[in-house]
């Protein structure tokens, strides 16, 4: 072959290639566009005009706080001691001191309980014989030690505060000091020396203590070398640093802040109840100083609270948080036992002095005990609850109407909450709202979105005080059941002109006492985690006070729920699209914005957020405590409209910005909710 027919043939082999790449190409791009084209599209039609917007109401989401898995005791409130007064066993002495234990043996030392206390509501006090003495006893000295909840959380350079009452009818020297779990590294100590005629009555004694080491197990120690008989009770250890100084865990009461809950409703639930009346939560026994309140065994959640989380922490905690109370009160009703109509009146007047100790003037019988703790002001107080779940009992409407009644003519002002579910049928007795639990599967809580559709508007409004998906579809935590929350939290958003509060359940869970799944935030002593339940309520968070828009889904999928509200942040105008994928198929969504004067106002794109994992049972936990929590990218947008995908089991918000049509506009960044970055990988 000579080169010219080379260089022909060459030519044309060239010529083929680049031909057969284009039509790969072409062929390629068709299939990827085929594929594209099998996502199922849906278009939510959006009116942005103020004539069609509707406002939400300002308490719309908000929280409720049960003392349930130990969300209180051992949790948001920071006290370290469990068991502080040696109530917990019970007045029989000698009693159970638990988890109290003793440091030494019982040749050298000997604890029981007596009723020797100088205290007359909580008369139990630990009495300590020690038997040897500096020569013979252990190099440490002998006492007693508690671990607290599970473990006390003791960081380098941080300060405690350790308070106690003693007495003895000898001289003492005694070593107060917080250590590692098995007490063999001592984090931080002081003595306390005394005369006997100084401590021959009880007395208290106060010291702060600052750690010079890190132990997440800590416990706190009691030791002597010193022989002789020593009373102690009492016992507490708080942290100096707590949220504004008022007793409670920093990280945790940030979690439930990042909310920004409008209401806080408490303290529960079933704790109100009790199994039976007597070990129900009675306010009265929960004010006043500390040491002088006896505490009381929660039969629900079988577990002995020593009620530093009170009356009167509880509003404390609501106004620090920027939250209306919600007060659940016992209506004389429990799960087992009922005080009849009849027999009813002390039960009210216990209802009406707790309002009063919120909200009287500081000289009124209750007010004073109020101030008294250092509080002359009143508290703001708008709503209660008569009873938790009582509708079906026997007495319960005989004994809503002496309540509701008897709160109405003293405060009228005040907003009364009924029992009953007044959502499918009118209620037979007055109420300014009805309460509504829900707990169920992933698929039927989803299926709930349009549960208030054809709520009758008139009468009271709803109140949603609990829902969350419960069972196998729930695990302790997982993407699924946050999913179908967050579709059914659109639909109270939408059906916000009846249903004007909702909170999910419960809050809060200590891991080392799980008496219920799921919940929204885990903790142990030193570490936290907020499951994918906790994240979707960070997305309604500037839903409450916002306005509504008329949105319409159009499009055959059936996986897909949206709704659109508009709010401002610092002075911008936003237009928050949130959008629930609850199929396991990629679905495009195109959002069509109208009502806006084009040559006055339009949207440009800001912000995306988007929760999802590549499993639906997916959990967070402590070692992976951020594996499912909202991803924020920006957007961008074409002209007016939105076209996006909505991945498998997921939920989306697409933040848009509405500016000024002689704007330029491109994405812009803002902050009006900061979520938990992960780690870039």
């Amino acid at each position: 072959m000579d080169m010219e027919s080379w260089k022909f043939l060459r030519s044309v082999c060239i010529l083929s290639f680049l031909l057969g790449s284009v039509f790969v190409y072409q062929s390629l791009h068709v299939v990827v566009t085929a594929q594209e084209d099998t996502k199922p599209t849906v278009t939510l039609q959006v009116n942005a005009s103020n004539a069609a917007g509707r406002l939400i109401p300002e308490t719309l989401f908000g929280i409720f706080f049960e003392e349930i898995n130990h969300a209180g005791a051992g949790g948001l409130w920071a006290e370290l001691v469990s068991n502080r007064g040696f109530e917990a066993g019970g007045q029989n002495t000698p009693s159970n001191i638990w988890p109290w234990s003793i440091v030494g043996d019982q040749s050298s030392v000997y604890v029981a309980t007596d009723r020797s206390s100088c205290f007359e509501r909580n008369k139990i006090a630990l009495r300590m014989d020690v038997l040897c003495d500096s020569k013979d006893c252990p190099s440490g000295g002998v006492g007693v030690y508690n671990p607290g909840y599970w473990g006390m959380n003791i960081e380098d350079g941080k300060k405690y505060k350790v308070t106690f009452y003693v007495r003895s009818s000898g001289d003492i020297d005694l070593s107060v000091s917080l250590t590692s779990s098995n007490g063999s590294l001592t984090l931080a100590s002081e003595k306390i020396i005394a005369s006997a005629s100084e401590v021959s009555k009880w007395t208290k004694k106060e010291i702060l203590l600052e750690a010079k080491g890190t132990d997440h197990g800590a416990r706190l120690q009691l030791t002597t070398t010193k022989k002789g008989s020593i009373w102690i009770d009492q016992v507490s250890a708080m942290p100096v640093d707590t949220y504004k100084g008022h007793g409670f865990r920093n990280d945790l009461f940030q979690m439930m802040a990042d909310i920004k809950p409008r209401f806080i409703r408490f303290p529960g639930g079933c704790f109100v109840e009790g199994e039976w009346l007597s070990n129900a939560f009675r306010w009265k026994e929960t004010v006043g100083p500390w040491e002088e309140r006896p505490g009381h065994f929660g039969d629900v959640w079988k577990y002995w609270t020593d009620d530093g989380l009170g009356h009167f922490e509880f509003f404390q905690m609501a106004e620090d948080i920027g939250a209306a109370p919600i007060w659940v009160f016992n209506n004389g009703i429990s799960h087992n036992d009922e005080v009849e109509t009849a027999s009813i009146m002390p039960f009210v007047q216990e209802a009406l002095d707790g309002i009063e100790f919120a909200r009287g003037d500081a000289n009124s019988t209750w007010g004073s005990v109020r101030a008294a703790m250092g509080r002359p002001e009143p508290f703001e107080l708008k709503y209660v609850a008569i009873g938790n779940e009582d509708c079906g009992k026997t007495y319960y409407r005989g004994n809503y109407i002496v309540f509701y009644d008897a709160i109405k003519k003293a405060y009228p002002d005040i907003k009364i909450i009924s029992n009953c579910d007044g959502s499918s049928h009118p209620l037979d007795h007055p109420a300014d709202y009805y309460d509504f639990h829900i707990y169920t599967s992933a698929s039927g809580l989803f299926s709930m979105y349009n549960q208030f559709d054809r709520t009758s508007r008139k009468g009271p409004k709803a109140f949603v005080s609990e829902y969350a998906v419960t069972g196998k579809d729930a695990g302790t935590g997982s993407l699924l059941a946050s999913l179908a929350e967050a579709a059914f939290l659109i639909g109270l958003e939408k059906n916000s002109d009846i249903v004007e509060m909702a909170s999910y359940a419960p809050l809060f869970v200590n891991t080392n006492d799980r008496r219920w799944n799921p919940d929204a935030i885990v903790f142990n002593s030193s570490h936290l985690y907020g499951t994918p339940s906790y994240w979707v309520q960070r997305f309604f968070a500037e839903s409450s006070g916002a306005t509504l828009h008329t949105s319409t889904l159009q499009g055959s999928s059936s996986s897909i729920v949206a709704s659109a509200v508009s709010w401002q942040n610092n002075g911008k105008d936003y237009i928050r699209i949130k959008a629930v994928n609850f199929g396991a198929t990629s679905v495009n969504l195109k959002v069509l914005v109208t009502g806006l004067d084009p040559n006055v106002m339009r949207v440009s794109g800001s912000k995306r957020t988007v929760l999802t994992s590549s499993n639906v049972m997916d959990e967070n936990s402590f070692t992976q405590p951020e594996k499912i929590v909202p991803h924020e990218s920006l957007l961008e947008m074409a002209d007016e409209d939105l076209s996006v995908v909505l991945s498998p089991h997921s939920f989306s918000s697409f933040d848009l910005l509405k500016e000024s049509a002689t704007k330029i506009r491109m994405p812009v960044s803002h902050s009006s909710s900061s979520y938990q970055k992960t780690p870039t990988k």
